[in-house]
Formats: structure tokens, sequence, C-alpha cells
């Protein structure tokens, strides 16, 4: 099952590591250097040009870590996941 961020890009459920608020997350000095390193390293993947909401954090497997900026709320994809898991049930 795949989860979609926004402006076409979706991530597979199986990597997602955790979906984060971004005015909540950015506030935080490690969260910062975070981001800026997966700037740097090339891991910052953009879904869509409107205002950021949430920050998805992917692990593929056998790939590197990336960074997804969606402009969806936490909630919203929070929504959006429970509703995939309760389908499957």
């Amino acid at each position: 099952m795949i989860l979609h961020l926004g402006c076409n890009v979706s991530v597979p459920i199986a990597d997602i590591v955790g979906i984060f608020d971004i005015d909540n997350a950015s506030t935080a000095k490690s969260t910062r250097e975070f981001l800026q390193s997966a700037e740097n390293d090339g891991m910052i993947i953009t879904a869509g040009s409107d205002l950021p909401k949430s920050i998805v954090v992917c692990c593929p497997a056998g790939s590197w870590q990336r960074v997804y900026i969606s402009p969806l709320a936490p909630a919203t994809l929070l929504g959006r996941l429970e509703s995939i898991r309760s389908s499957l049930l």
C-alpha cells in the first residue's frame, strides 16, 4: 500500500519512519540540524510548491533515507494511513 503525500508523490507505507508537523518539529535545534544534513546530502524531496506542513521521514529497504516535505497536514496524512489500515482488516 502507498500513501499519497501531495503533487503526485506517493511512498510505500512500509517505508515510513515518521510523520511530523513541520512547525512543531523545526523548532528543535536537533531537527533543524537533521533537516540541514538531509538537504546537504540530497535526501530532501518536496511534494508540491504549496506551503509545507509535514515532514515525512522514510527509509526504503536497501536504499538511502529520504525526507519528504509535504503540503498536507500531518492529521490528513495520519487519517489516510488509518483509512488504509482499516480497509486491510
